[in-house]
């Protein structure tokens, strides 16, 4: 009698995983937890149903662009990762290092570009935007950087070829410890420009991790 349940608590899972990826690359949802809530929501899972977690998601959300977007996602990536690549390049006393979907390989049409730059003053991105004469705005981010330890950073926001770029702004020592992934919790993949050149001239098909 247990064994049907458990298939039955499996297909629920998947299937809110499935909902959850579409979700987010169909609406532009960002956030694991309320994809997830509104995923239960939609498919009428009760409170006790268990929820995907996020690797699931991702894994999910691959498999959807696979699928149904596959033409337009390699376009839109592409596109994406040269918008970085500029950001990057703007930055680059800053040391940045693009993470997040747009590395990975998952970003939706409506990703924002994710960077870490290093600096032990948020002010001097600040002034470098402001002598480029590009409009910024700043932000906080909360930032797991160990099972016991999360931080606050500045970020600093702002458009490049009408790609939203979030710069999350490190100590110039925090290039030496990336925080956690909050899809895997192992720590994020970091990748400089040169990286980020190789991607784009070899124009992978697949997600990478």
């Amino acid at each position: 009698m247990t064994r049907p349940r458990a298939i039955r608590g499996d297909d629920l899972r998947r299937a809110l995983a499935q909902e959850a990826a579409r979700l987010m690359f169909e609406h532009g949802v960002d956030d694991y937890g309320f994809a997830k809530r509104k995923a239960a929501e939609r498919l009428g899972a009760g409170e006790y149903a268990v929820l995907p977690k996020n690797s699931e998601i991702d894994a999910a959300l691959a498999e959807y662009q696979r699928l149904f977007a596959a033409d337009t996602h390699a376009e839109t990536l592409a596109e994406q990762r040269r918008a970085a690549l500029d950001a990057m390049q703007l930055l680059e006393e800053f040391e940045p290092r693009l993470v997040g979907p747009v590395l990975t390989g998952t970003a939706t049409p409506h990703q924002e570009i994710s960077l870490h730059v290093f600096s032990d003053s948020a002010e001097a991105v600040s002034i470098k935007l402001l002598d480029d004469h590009i409009q910024y705005r700043i932000a906080e981010h909360r930032v797991k950087m160990n099972t016991d330890r999360v931080l606050q950073y500045p970020a600093i926001q702002f458009t490049v070829f009408d790609c939203p770029v979030d710069a999350t702004v490190f100590p110039r020592d925090g290039i030496r410890q990336a925080p956690l992934s909050p899809t895997d919790g192992k720590p994020m993949r970091r990748a400089a420009a040169a990286e980020v050149r190789t991607l784009l001239e070899t124009a992978p098909k697949e997600p990478i991790y």
